[in-house]
């Protein structure tokens, strides 16, 4: 057992969040309750509306993901291997539905709905960037100039 102190999720950090990713180009920022070598990952992130998230996978068997809204309102789309949607969820922090256990290998992206929203993420380490199959061939990636026009007809699913 390691012997660190107690890291809080309390609002202060989730001020310190929105204002860093509400500075971001990206439109988000990540804080990390974890070291990179450890065996499970965890984080917070801080997420503002137009940061795009491109559909991706990921296809290791030990990499299921969990996301847990803790503020705002974010959009959840799955996609088939075409990229058609096959499913889509509403996930609102103390809402009906607040978070998604992923499983490995389903296509899926986050569209932000609300401003200064926050989520926690857990997900086994160590951290490996995306791989052959794993980023979605029909979709653009981030930087891409067609990014926004994808973002915008992802948003499209929820309103």
């Amino acid at each position: 057992m390691s012997g660190g102190a107690p890291r809080f999720l309390d609002q202060a950090l989730f001020a310190e969040l929105a204002a860093q990713a509400q500075l971001s180009p990206r439109g988000r920022q990540h804080h990390n309750f974890h070291a990179m070598e450890e065996p499970c990952h965890r984080l917070a992130v801080g997420l503002q509306p137009h940061t795009y998230i491109a559909p991706h996978r990921h296809l290791a068997a030990d990499k299921a993901e969990t996301l847990l809204v803790l503020r705002g309102r974010l959009g959840l789309l799955m996609f088939d291997e075409a990229g058609k949607v096959s499913g889509q969820r509403l996930l609102v922090a103390g809402g009906e539905c607040v978070g998604v256990d992923l499983p490995p290998g389903v296509f899926h992206a986050l569209v932000v709905l609300e401003a200064d929203s926050l989520l926690f993420e857990c997900k086994a380490g160590p951290y490996r960037a995306l791989g052959a199959g794993e980023q979605a061939d029909w979709a653009p990636r981030e930087g891409d100039p067609a990014a926004p026009t994808y973002l915008a007809w992802m948003r499209g699913h929820f309103v």
